[in-house]
């Protein structure tokens, strides 16, 4: 009898445990994750001595963080554009800024058809041409199609002019250069992050926006009013965001900070 009242105790202890053999499993895969550590590289170490400013301190805090930077010759940037702007749904080629179109990364050049090397901050205002610096900073050289290239020229950004033939959604006029909506914000962050790293050390020209066009050789970009605009309504996008990161980690090994951090166009300007 004590055995028989024994085993049913036993049975009983046994069901209790295997019931919450069950019920602890499941209140602890219903608990979120705990979080990976973020890499040494990671945006919130990058910036940290810029947190918390805002206006030309926070500008200062920018130029001095993202000044620290690998610089690479005009030549060197054929092979960059490859891997910054490659088409993700084919290896072989790169997008082109303007137009869209996916090409061959090995035609490059100057011949009607190919594409080359667009200084989205036209190398003219502030007259650095093509010299290592401003003439070779990846964050804002983009492949382009020569064509488009030529009509875009040196000319500032605005909405509105007549529509480019062979680049569906960009506009000009005699002294402007309305792009893509896709690539909008891209264009606005470009010359942001310039008008940041060049302050007019390193023997170069203090870049700077304005918000009028014409600007010619002096070291202004316009117009400011509409870049914020276009980076509002183009918010950074996966194309973009990986561009920046290859950038830093393979070969400037610096940040646009208006890509991780877009809040900061307005903090600034």
């Amino acid at each position: 009898m004590s055995r028989s009242r024994g085993s049913a105790a036993g049975g009983i202890a046994l069901a209790a445990a295997a019931l919450l053999a069950v019920a602890v499993p499941a209140s602890v895969s219903a608990a979120p994750a705990p979080s990976a550590a973020l890499p040494a590289s990671s945006a919130d170490t990058y910036y940290a001595p810029a947190e918390g400013k805002t206006g030309a301190a926070l500008k200062a805090a920018l130029n001095d963080i993202i000044s620290e930077q690998t610089r690479l010759s005009y030549s060197q940037v054929w092979d960059a554009l490859g891997d910054t702007d490659e088409d993700p749904s084919d290896p072989d080629n790169v997008i082109l800024l303007y137009s869209g179109r996916s090409q061959a990364k090995s035609e490059h050049g100057g011949n009607l058809g190919d594409w080359n090397r667009e200084h989205v901050w036209a190398k003219s205002h502030g007259d650095f041409g093509t010299r290592t610096g401003p003439g070779t900073d990846l964050h804002h050289l983009r492949p382009t199609d020569v064509r488009v290239n030529s009509i875009r020229g040196n000319k500032d950004f605005d909405d509105g002019g007549s529509a480019v033939s062979g680049a569906p959604g960009n506009y000009t006029d005699g002294d402007s250069f309305e792009p893509r909506d896709a690539v909008k914000g891209d264009v606005a962050r470009m010359i942001l992050y310039m008008a940041v790293r060049y302050e007019g050390e390193d023997g170069f020209a203090d870049l700077e926006p304005n918000d009028r066009v014409g600007n010619g050789s002096a070291p202004y970009h316009g117009r400011i009013s509409v870049l914020k605009q276009w980076h509002r309504q183009d918010p950074p996008d996966s194309f973009e965001r990986n561009r920046n990161e290859v950038i830093h980690d393979e070969y400037q090994h610096n940040r646009n900070p208006f890509i991780d951090r877009p809040e900061w166009v307005e903090a600034i300007w």
